[in-house]
């Protein structure tokens, strides 16, 4: 998929053929920017565990309910948030709003992504104490975490499974690579997304790609 800009500065999508089946260009009036807010403060009150749990909740809410971006949108996302400086979870925020509906999407957007973290923590700061001393809560938070890795994992197989279809050698073993160079040998994450970057640019232009 493809944006653009309208005389307005909003960036408009232009689907190809292969995207017209699957996503449904909003019609950006009141309710297009309080569906944007609600849903993208909801995904920010349940960011819990890491920056990387904003993938199956972004893929749950805007590929699969809303259809406004696709699977490879959201990887392209995160991806771009993970390389800037800055939170993941504002990082994609901010190029999702201004993706949908240019500079006023993107103020929307990172409103609803800061507001939630913002009332949490005012709220935990007038009651640290009692907070960081109590078991229950101590306890909770550690299920929450197994939960945010159960949901990055199942995310995480069916996009490999989505790219296993595809049957394209070089992204499988971009992952593959990246996977045990992490992993194995703990190189430092910043490198190997430079470095898959290049590989992109340099051998990933063919449209089988894309």
């Amino acid at each position: 998929m493809e944006v653009k800009k309208n005389k307005h500065g909003v960036v408009e999508p232009t689907l190809s053929k292969q995207d017209e089946s699957v996503l449904t260009p909003p019609k950006r009036d009141a309710h297009f920017f309080w569906t944007l807010f609600k849903s993208t403060f909801i995904i920010s009150a349940f960011t819990v565990g890491g920056g990387f749990v904003i993938i199956p909740l972004l893929k749950a809410k805007y590929v699969d309910e809303y259809h406004w971006i696709n699977d490879k949108d959201t990887l392209d996302m995160v991806a771009i948030a993970q390389s800037m400086p800055g939170i993941v979870a504002t990082n994609s925020a901010i190029i999702l709003g201004y993706r949908m509906a240019g500079y006023l999407g993107t103020f929307v957007a990172l409103l609803a992504t800061v507001l939630p973290p913002l009332i949490t923590l005012s709220i935990i700061s007038y009651c640290y104490d009692y907070f960081i001393q109590n078991k229950i809560i101590a306890y909770m938070l550690r299920g929450m975490q197994c939960g945010a890795t159960a949901l990055i994992l199942n995310v995480g197989i069916d996009l490999a499974v989505k790219q296993c279809k595809k049957k394209l050698a070089l992204p499988l073993l971009i992952l593959l690579v990246t996977f045990i160079g992490n992993a194995f040998f703990q190189l430092n994450i910043m490198m190997l997304i430079v470095l898959d970057g290049l590989v992109g640019f340099f051998f990933m232009r063919a449209a089988k790609y894309n």
